[in-house]
C-alpha cells in the first residue's frame, strides 16, 4: 500500500528511505513534542501560559486555535523543514502563526524579523483578548491575580461556580462598564 499525503509517513528521496523507497521518519509531531514545543514558547505577560503564548515571530496565539486560519491561530512548524532533513523532534519544533508558517513554507534559517514581516498586522488589546478568552474557554484566568473572571452564566445568575478561586469583577471605568 502506498502512502498518501495525509499519512504520517510520506514517500521521499534521500538516505533515510527504507527498502520500499518510503521515508521512515515520522512527518508529524507527536503529542509529547507538541507539549514541549508549547512549553518552550515565550509567555504572554498577564496571560495564562496554558492558553496563550508568543510564536517565534512574537505574535500572540491561542492554544485552542491550532491548525486553523486567523491571526490568533498557529501551527507546529519544523524549524529545519522536514523536506530538507528536519526531524519531528522538540528541538526542531516551534509554534508559528498559521499565516507565517504558510509563507515560511519549506524555507529554513528564517530570522524572527523576516517571520514578523509575514505576520498578521493586528494587535489585540487586553480587553479584546479577555473577550476572546471568555468566548473560547468560558472564563478568563489571569496569573498573579489569583482570581478568574466570572463566566457569562455566573454574571447572569444562572450558574454558581464550584471553582474555589475567587471571581474577579468585570473592569469598570469610573463606575461605568467599559463600552
Amino acid at each position: 500500500m502506498s502512502s498518501s499525503s495525509s499519512s504520517p509517513l510520506r514517500s521521499r528521496g534521500g538516505s533515510s528511505n527504507n527498502s520500499n523507497g518510503e521515508d521512515s521518519r515520522p512527518r508529524f509531531f507527536d503529542k509529547m513534542v507538541k507539549r514541549m514545543c508549547w512549553a518552550k514558547a515565550d509567555i504572554v505577560p498577564g496571560r495564562h501560559p496554558d492558553r496563550w503564548r508568543k510564536d517565534a515571530a512574537g505574535n500572540i496565539v491561542c492554544k485552542r486555535f491550532c491548525n486553523c486560519q486567523g491571526c490568533l491561530c498557529f501551527e507546529y512548524d519544523h524549524i529545519v523543514p522536514f523536506s530538507k532533513g528536519g526531524e519531528s523532534v522538540a528541538e526542531n519544533c516551534q509554534i508559528l502563526q498559521t499565516r507565517v508558517n504558510r509563507l515560511k513554507s519549506a524555507k529554513d534559517h528564517v530570522d524572527a524579523t523576516k517571520l514578523k514581516g509575514y505576520s498578521c498586522d493586528v494587535n489585540f488589546t487586553d480587553k479584546e483578548l479577555d473577550i476572546i478568552e471568555m468566548a473560547v474557554y468560558g472564563d478568563v484566568i489571569r496569573p498573579g491575580n489569583q482570581c478568574r473572571c466570572r463566566t457569562v452564566a455566573e454574571m447572569l445568575g444562572q450558574y454558581k461556580s464550584k471553582d474555589s478561586m475567587a471571581a474577579c469583577k468585570i473592569p469598570y471605568n469610573n463606575g461605568a462598564p467599559y463600552q
